[in-house]
């Protein structure tokens, strides 16, 4: 028992430390977002102005349909943000932008499917930090490596989980909640998880060494189950996306009992931060775009021209935010430093929770 709290206290140390540097990046990103304006279109680069056998092909980019693929399944707060994207980028370029979702192990399927597919620049990767910066540590064998099989293309956004019970759940606010599980015997209550060592399932770690509580996990293969689940009350709690969640929460489906951010979403003002009754808990995820490693530099200038245009459109800060996602951005550059932080400190933090998917 001894073990397993120090090994606890250990993780939360790790997770805070990654929660308030994720944090910091997101508001500062958050200003440049702000600061930028609708970006102009990048020139086509002349054909004669590389090796043919480089850029010729993608002078004018793009020429055909582009293929998002989301590595999570239909429903979940990736796929709900890839549309959003696919959508405004569709009307930026005025070509076919499709959606393709290629959900399985904790989204490896999808993104080895990218990283071994077409590097023509035509079929991207819109993925979740959970699923690009941790697994490489979760999994024995994740099937791609984060860094050396993608390109970053640019940060989109930022999304708190919420904390929420069904609705036959004998608690409705967060302090009713921490009364009735400390009252109860370790394990009396259960949370569900998209899996282990996903992000919902470390919140509910992190919630158990805070408050030195033990709510048992039950891990599923994937959000789709995992609300399914809940929704149905076999298992009466979990930590889910706000996008995830916000459509059940709003029709009396499951309670919203408080948001992992650090403050109160403005798509929930009136659930409280966790961290308003647990000082400390915080814990957010990021979405991005990348392309395989290998696609035409000239395809991807422009591509980030066009995303500029995306994300500076006021509509589609709207439609993040009314989803529960905070617009982000960043520049390549800052998207790789990001991920190569988030890379290091995932894999200590999975290391001491102890968690694996062989």
């Amino acid at each position: 028992m001894n073990s397993n709290r120090h090994r606890r206290r250990e993780l939360f140390r790790l997770f805070s430390a990654t929660c308030l540097s994720t944090a910091g990046f997101s508001a500062q990103s958050q200003h440049l977002a702000q600061a930028q304006t609708t970006a102009p279109t990048p020139p086509a680069v002349p054909i004669g102005s590389q090796t043919a056998s480089q850029f010729a092909p993608v002078d004018k980019y793009p020429m055909r349909p582009i293929t998002l693929v989301v590595p999570q399944t239909p429903g979940g707060t990736n796929d709900i943000v890839g549309r959003v994207v696919a959508q405004k980028l569709s009307d930026v370029t005025g070509t076919s932008v499709i959606v393709e979702n290629r959900p399985g192990a904790g989204g490896n399927i999808g993104t080895q499917a990218v990283a071994r597919g077409s590097k023509d620049g035509y079929t991207l990767l819109l993925t979740v930090s959970s699923a690009q910066a941790i697994n490489p540590a979760l999994y024995k064998n994740a099937g791609f490596d984060p860094v050396k099989d993608f390109t970053p293309v640019t940060l989109i956004g930022s999304v708190p989980n919420v904390l929420v019970v069904h609705p036959s759940f004998p608690a409705r606010t967060l302090d009713e909640f921490m009364a009735l599980v400390r009252s109860k015997p370790e394990s009396t209550f259960q949370y569900a998880s998209a899996g282990n060592g996903t992000l919902n399932h470390l919140l509910g770690e992190m919630m158990n060494q805070m408050t030195k509580t033990e709510i048992q996990h039950i891990p599923y293969k994937g959000v789709a189950q995992a609300l399914n689940d809940l929704l149905g009350g076999q298992v009466p709690i979990a930590f889910a996306s706000v996008p995830s969640v916000l459509q059940h929460i709003k029709a009396g489906k499951l309670v919203a009992l408080g948001v992992s951010s650090a403050k109160r979403s403005p798509v929930l003002p009136d659930t409280p931060a966790i961290a308003e009754k647990i000082p400390g808990f915080s814990g957010t995820l990021w979405i991005g775009l990348f392309a395989p490693a290998g696609a035409p530099r000239a395809a991807l200038t422009q591509l980030e021209g066009y995303m500029a245009q995306v994300q500076g459109a006021p509509e589609f800060k709207e439609k993040l935010l009314s989803s529960g996602v905070e617009l982000a951005s960043a520049t390549p550059t800052e998207f790789a430093t990001l991920l190569r932080d988030d890379l290091a400190t995932w894999a200590r933090i999975v290391k001491i929770s102890g968690a694996r998917v062989d």
